[in-house]
């Protein structure tokens, strides 16, 4: 008889076991200085917030969250852009639930803005966007596509499929890999290893990052998103700092592949080609953004209202850290506005918006910790 799922979180969540590889990080801590870990993955952080890894590692083991968070590094052009389309030409958006509370540079979310008359929908998938445009054929649409790998090709699939003429997309889908290159190239972010999203390597599989770890080989491992996934990916990282043989290593090979989802992959490059992206925290980072290819500009709004393609430098609210917190320099506490200012109920910084922001699940943890005490 076979495990069911239950069963098999336990084993990836057995305490004992969890406590062996600890021991042999701490064993292994002795062998080196200090080590900056990074991983890029909203889910790797809630695991590692929810299930207090940090707390179990010495002093000189030290892991941060990066760019990991779609809606963190939504730019701010993209939002006040689709702000003001929906005004000028009364169409109503489709937008997730956390896009909707980013703030663009104007200092208004669409949430915010939607007091100025536009009408904004919150849908939990491309899905939904299909059904809401092809039920209401009397109003004009635009489907606001923000994520990473995961997310695109369900998006580029419904439109191969066909989408309703009422309906139109602005894409800011951002390409993960290209943001690997630049964390290990950026002279002001120092990691010793990186964590891969262990989601988007699910699609994208481990050959797109082959270059970027090529142009300056570090300790690179995909991950999964249970505790002992992280645990063994910091020992694995540990294990290849000490031996000097850097390499590209697959902790997460349940579901990850080196090619991926080829099927996927396919699909999505049938129908976005890539360009610079910018990502709001950190800058333009070459070839990693999805636009529509030329085929598509039917219902590309940027092409058929000549929105301008975000290129300015990131847009962040007076006093905040968020970028900072993007790059993985800081950890929230250290902004000014954290848990001040800047909450869960009502957050400024994109890292407060999104339930994958490092600062939003910090909160959520640090209330929920001050709740259980009392």
């Amino acid at each position: 008889m076979g495990l069911d799922l239950k069963d098999i979180l336990k084993l990836y969540r057995d305490p004992i076991l969890a406590r062996r590889i600890v021991d042999k990080i701490w064993e292994y801590s002795k062998k080196v200085d200090k080590v900056m870990i990074m991983h890029v993955c909203g889910t790797h952080e809630w695991t590692i917030t929810h299930y207090g890894i940090r707390s179990l590692l010495p002093d000189n083991i030290e892991v941060r969250a990066g760019p990991g968070c779609p809606v963190c590094i939504l730019p701010a052009q993209d939002i006040d852009s689709i702000i003001k389309l929906a005004l000028d030409e009364d169409l109503t958006v489709l937008s997730y639930g956390d896009v909707s509370r980013a703030k663009g540079g104007s200092g208004y979310s669409l949430e915010d803005s939607k007091a100025l008359g536009f009408d904004l929908k919150i849908v939990y998938s491309i899905q939904d966007a299909y059904e809401i445009a092809l039920s209401n054929k009397d109003r004009k649409f635009i489907f606001f596509g923000v994520g990473f790998d995961t997310t695109a090709p369900s998006t580029a699939y419904m439109i191969l499929k066909g989408v309703p003429d009422n309906l139109i997309f602005l894409s800011s889908y951002r390409y993960v890999p290209p943001s690997i290159g630049y964390i290990i190239q950026a002279e002001d972010i120092m990691v010793d290893g990186i964590i891969n999203p262990g989601h988007s390597s699910t699609v994208t599989g481990m050959a797109p990052y082959r270059k970027y770890f090529e142009s300056k080989p570090i300790p690179m491992v995909f991950s999964g998103f249970e505790p002992i996934d992280v645990l063994i990916s910091i020992y694995m990282i540990l294990r290849q700092i000490i031996s000097g043989e850097y390499r590209m290593e697959n902790e997460y090979s349940r579901s990850v592949t080196w090619d991926g989802n080829v099927k996927a992959m396919n699909t999505l490059f049938k129908v976005f080609k890539l360009l610079d992206g910018l990502w709001r925290g950190i800058g333009v980072i070459d070839g990693s953004g999805f636009e529509f290819k030329d085929e598509f500009r039917n219902i590309n709004a940027r092409y058929l209202y000549d929105l301008e393609y975000p290129n300015k430098d990131s847009h962040m609210p007076s006093g905040c850290r968020c970028a900072d917190i993007i790059k993985g320099k800081i950890t929230p506490i250290e902004c000014p506005l954290y848990m001040k200012m800047c909450r869960p109920d009502k957050p400024i910084g994109p890292c407060m918006v999104s339930i994958e922001g490092t600062c939003r699940i910090w909160a959520e943890h640090m209330i929920l910790s001050k709740a259980g005490e009392t």
